[in-house]
């Protein structure tokens, strides 16, 4: 991974199209300003806002000074925004208007000449998926694209999520993106991947060499990934109603922390050698069952309930959701790996809203020992060791052993030994949106998602869609806001002889 510092990073315009929205306010700016505040950001960087409505330089730079009072997690410092500010601007056009493009390019000149070298210039796609084509083709078609094409000062392209609705569409776009950019210019964005935890997984790993040896099929029973949510849609609705809990975080989100919990350990701390082993984790995945007999894929929809003690609507009553809708709010899958370190392991993974609570996590339940010395007539049975990375909220590791009681009698109890990053660290750690926004300007992928990442990722995904689709309701389980999802899914892992660590907590 890239060891950072402004040296290291040439001068670097950032357009973000876009610009006017949500994702700009909330998480694009606080994270620049907080990279100026730990002088990370190069000595000469300059942020142009792309958008179609005509905005002063001076409004929008006072638009994104009051984002920042209300989303940044260190408060304004005069002198740093002051530094800052002059070399905001925003640049009205169409998406779809080559002349805008080329307007853009003259501007970007004009910057370079000011600087007296060559400029990097780093194009964020802050859109919806529909703005994607005409931005490219322009981007292309203006020769922005190829701006300083094979140097240091290469033009960028950061896209966001979704990468695409299923596998033939996931193709189409990296097509698209490839027809203008090559892909060592192409940092397809992630959040997740920038969470501290998720950093530190691939360093717990391989840097302990108590888990790096058994962290296989011979030590571990199953692995658990949890990425659930206690809230509904929300305003949401229209959008999550063409998306569902598969599309809108387990094919990202969720499949980005399975491939980095099983991949084999790479070479380097190259990013290509990293993202070569999270594609081959994907290549061995068995392509999932749907059998009624033996199913590895559940999935249901919240029905009214509690959650923190007020009662909620269910998902069909939800404001601009079809009362026909045949949507997932909630999905569970059952991983299995061909190859020689997995053969054999489940992987169970969800994802939902309205469940009891907001929870990211990795758990690795180990195998248990013979019950010949301990467990077998005890009092208490013999539990797992447990390894539990927990993303969100309160991050940290924590690990379950079992240990004597105190007392006359021989009493087994788990105890866990944890750290959390806000205890240890500190809490104010960075934000993801700013280490990924610095490993784009450093031209580091360790973090992104590459483009056949997204194809397999698909690729395993998109037959449950299609099935699921022919199927309508048939088969989609309700579960009552506020639980943990439906039966079938503690079923899934029943018939396995496992069960959900996070419900028992």
């Amino acid at each position: 991974m890239t060891n950072f510092g402004k040296r290291s990073i040439p001068p670097t315009v950032m357009v973000i199209f876009g610009a006017s929205g949500d994702l700009t306010s909330r998480k694009l700016v606080p994270a620049l300003f907080n990279l100026s505040v730990d002088e990370l950001l190069p000595d000469r960087f300059f942020l142009i806002g792309y958008g179609r409505k005509s905005v002063s330089d001076e409004d929008f730079r006072q638009s994104l000074k009051n984002s920042l009072a209300s989303y940044s997690r260190r408060s304004i410092e005069e002198d740093i925004w002051n530094r800052l500010s002059p070399e905001i601007s925003f640049h009205s056009g169409a998406y779809d208007d080559l002349s805008s493009f080329e307007s853009l390019k003259t501007k970007i000149g004009e910057i370079e000449k000011s600087v007296g070298q060559d400029v990097q210039v780093i194009f964020y796609l802050s859109t919806p998926p529909s703005g994607f084509l005409p931005i490219l083709e322009n981007l292309g078609n203006s020769g922005l694209a190829r701006m300083h094409h094979n140097t240091p000062s290469a033009s960028k392209v950061i896209v966001e999520k979704p990468f695409g609705r299923d596998l033939e569409s996931a193709r189409k776009l990296n097509q698209m993106i490839n027809r203008r950019f090559a892909e060592s210019q192409v940092f397809r964005i992630d959040h997740y991947l920038g969470k501290e935890t998720v950093q530190s997984l691939l360093v717990q790993r391989f840097a302990n060499s108590l888990f790096e040896p058994v962290w296989n099929r011979n030590y571990v029973s199953c692995v658990q990934i949890t990425v659930s949510e206690d809230l509904g849609v929300g305003s949401r609705a229209g959008y999550y109603d063409r998306s569902g809990a598969l599309r809108d975080m387990i094919q990202n989100h969720v499949m980005q922390l399975f491939a980095l919990t099983t991949m084999e350990p790479p070479s380097s701390l190259d990013p290509e050698a990293i993202r070569d082993e999270k594609v081959k984790a994907l290549q061995a995945v068995k392509p999932l069952s749907l059998e009624n007999s033996h199913p590895e894929v559940v999935r249901g929809v919240y029905s009214e309930g509690l959650v923190g003690g007020e009662k909620v609507m269910g998902y069909l009553d939800e404001d601009d959701v079809p009362s026909t809708s045949s949507t997932e709010t909630y999905a569970a899958l059952c991983l299995q790996l061909d190859n020689w370190r997995w053969k054999g392991v489940p992987f169970y993974i969800r994802s939902g809203k309205r469940l009891k609570q907001k929870v990211s996590e990795i758990v690795v339940q180990f195998t248990r020992p013979p019950a010949i010395l301990f467990g077998e007539n005890s009092n208490r049975p013999l539990s797992p060791n447990l390894l539990t990375i927990r993303i969100q909220p309160n991050e940290g590791v924590s690990l379950s052993l079992n240990s004597k009681t105190p007392g006359l009698e021989t009493k087994l109890q788990p105890v866990n030994l944890s750290f959390g990053y806000d205890t240890t660290f500190g809490s104010n750690t960075p934000e993801a949106y700013e280490r990924l926004i610095l490993d784009s300007m450093a031209g580091d992928g360790t973090l992104f998602i590459r483009g056949d990442e997204a194809e397999h990722s698909w690729g395993l995904l998109s037959p449950v869609l299609e099935t699921w689709q022919s199927m309508g309701n048939q088969g989609l389980e309700k579960y009552a806001a506020g639980t943990w999802g439906p039966l079938e899914a503690d079923k899934l892992l029943l018939q396995r002889g496992h069960e959900w660590i996070t419900n028992k907590q």
